[in-house]
């Protein structure tokens, strides 16, 4: 008999890392990294494992939403979903009832992606491949297949992604023996949450130097003479050569962004991330021609592949910051690297949360070695949590990541670190 999903689980899992202030920044003081964790199983006996990222509060919303998606994929035929991973994705985010509540966009959004991720982590496991060598074996045509092109063909065409595709094809097999040799350019954010001390923020900087790290970020938005100090401090201990990036969150209004950012321009920060709203494309584009040589950055609440394809036709980005499970998974994500390519505009993968390190990197190393063919101006978030909760966890030497050679996304979690922060309402 034909493989079929047989059954899709959703668990609410929650850290408490609000206890130590753990990813906190201005419009998120308090977080409790969660996860949405989501385990397809079929017919085979044989899994497959995704998430969607959330800050607490929530996540039993989010978990509504995937288990309001399995009934379109229990009993679909594995096999059929493999063979068509773009129509698999069309089908969970075109859904007319529950298309309703985003479309392409918010909970039900995101419960695509925890979908579609796990169906490529099921994908990785059984070809024994980990998603970045999947993808970067594919051929252009079905990279290209995976796409849906509706809404971005006035800005990226299927022929013009296969030509992007087809350019990076010399250097194919140079560039994946380079990633497994040396790995993929890394900076990290752990030094800069906004509820640290300066003493931990200073200390927390100097190990990362030590570990190899020349880019940091600090978080900024909720006091001015609080982020001057706190940025001072950083450029001291780092010294002139780092570079230094700062993260509002979305805190400020357009004018605000601009102004706010004048005192901070001394410390030569490299990037504005989210200065103002993430659907504010305009807004961004304005800030961008305000504050240059500073750069900006958004993406990790930048909804769909449509919304990054506007920001890039304004010209309201210098780095785009896409997220594993904010747009449908990696089928979407595919997309954005191919718009991305297609304007010049570098890809710095926002991994600030559970899980997001161990998923985006795949993203990122497969648009080395298959779409750009470059990390120039590159370089992957890395935030020092929660990886020991992971049965495959990040590895990071020398301020790189090592590219990941064990089967699938990297999304599985131990059973014992499920069960310990399941949640179970407990206020923990």
């Amino acid at each position: 008999m034909a493989e079929v999903i047989s059954a899709l689980d959703a668990v609410d899992v929650r850290f408490p890392t609000s206890r130590d202030l753990d990813g906190s920044d201005a419009m998120n003081p308090e977080p409790d990294y969660s996860a949405a964790y989501v385990v397809i199983r079929t017919s085979a006996d044989r899994q497959g494992f995704g998430l969607a990222f959330t800050v607490g509060r929530g996540n039993d919303a989010q978990v509504a939403a995937i288990e309001a998606l399995a009934p379109l994929i229990v009993g679909l035929r594995v096999a059929d979903v493999l063979s068509d991973l773009g129509g698999f994705s069309r089908m969970l985010t075109g859904d007319s009832q529950l298309r309703w509540l985003g479309p392409n966009k918010g909970v039900i959004h995101m419960a695509a992606a925890a979908i579609v991720n796990a169906t490529w982590d099921l994908f990785g496991r059984i070809e024994g491949k980990p998603v970045w060598r999947l993808l970067a074996e594919m051929s252009p045509q079905q990279l290209v297949d995976l796409v849906d092109f509706r809404y971005l063909e006035d800005a990226l065409t299927p022929a013009e992604a296969r030509q992007i595709l087809e350019r990076a094809l010399p250097g194919r097999t140079a560039r994946q023996a380079d990633l497994l040799a040396r790995g993929y350019p890394a900076y990290t954010t752990t030094p800069g949450w906004l509820g640290y001390t300066d003493d931990k923020l200073v200390r927390l900087s100097k190990e990362a130097v030590s570990d190899g790290f020349g880019h940091i970020k600090l978080k900024v938005g909720a006091d001015l003479d609080t982020d001057i100090r706190r940025l001072r401090l950083a450029r001291e201990t780092l010294g002139p050569d780092a570079r230094i990036a700062i993260d509002a969150n979305q805190a400020w209004g357009v004018q605000q962004a601009i102004e706010w950012l004048q005192p901070l321009a001394r410390f030569e920060p490299y990037w504005i991330e989210e200065p103002t709203s993430p659907d504010d494309v305009l807004g961004h584009a304005t800030i961008r021609n305000a504050v240059a040589p500073i750069k900006v950055a958004a993406g990790e609440h930048i909804h769909n592949q449509v919304m990054f394809k506007q920001f890039l036709q304004a010209g309201a980005l210098d780095v785009v910051q896409l997220d594993a499970c904010r747009v449908a998974g990696v089928t979407e994500n595919v997309a954005i690297i191919l718009l991305a390519a297609k304007y010049g505009v570098p890809i710095c993968p926002h991994a600030g949360g559970v899980g997001l390190c161990e998923m985006v990197q795949h993203l990122a190393m497969f648009d080395y070695v298959a779409v750009s063919g470059s990390t120039d101006g590159r370089a992957i978030e890395y935030i020092d949590h929660l990886h020991e909760h992971f049965v495959q966890p990040v590895m990071i030497r020398d301020g790189r990541y090592l590219a990941p050679t064990g089967p699938g996304i990297g999304a599985q979690m131990k059973p014992e670190s499920v069960d310990a922060y399941r949640w179970r309402g407990d206020h923990r």
